[in-house]
């Protein structure tokens, strides 16, 4: 390759990368669309006394239960990404659910699953449709 191809090929990835870069700044979250806003999310979950993943229990047990939990809600195809992200949160053999699903039905399918595994009076459940 001679210093003039050379420089064609440096130039043509150049440009092709200025497209890329274009491009991805195109696809990005329109102004117009306004970000969620977690505040009041973020604010219960502050409390030292509110169940969150970073207070989960370590016992054997109690993983062991939430990873049952969190087997059975991935293998239901039919669900979201949104209801196979949901937290789950077990200290003691008590199960809290929290996060967003896309619909009643996800909601009620995911309460269900942790339900069955856990016992209904083990699971509480914080899990809000999210708007679409």
């Amino acid at each position: 390759m001679n210093i003039k191809e050379s420089y064609h090929w440096g130039a043509w990835t150049l440009t092709l990368i200025a497209c890329l870069g274009i491009a991805r700044a195109q696809n990005a979250t329109p102004s117009s669309q306004s970000p969620a806003d977690n505040t009041r999310i973020n604010d219960r979950d502050k409390s030292r006394s509110e169940a969150t993943a970073d207070r989960q229990k370590e016992t054997a047990s109690d993983r062991a239960l939430t990873q049952e939990i969190r087997k059975s809600i991935v293998r239901d195809k039919s669900l979201s990404a949104y209801a196979h992200n949901v937290k789950i949160i077990t200290q003691d053999g008590n199960v809290v659910l929290k996060g967003p699903v896309r619909s009643v039905e996800e909601k009620k399918a995911v309460e269900a699953k942790a339900i069955a595994i856990a016992g209904e009076d083990r699971v509480s459940s914080q899990v809000q449709v999210a708007p679409k």
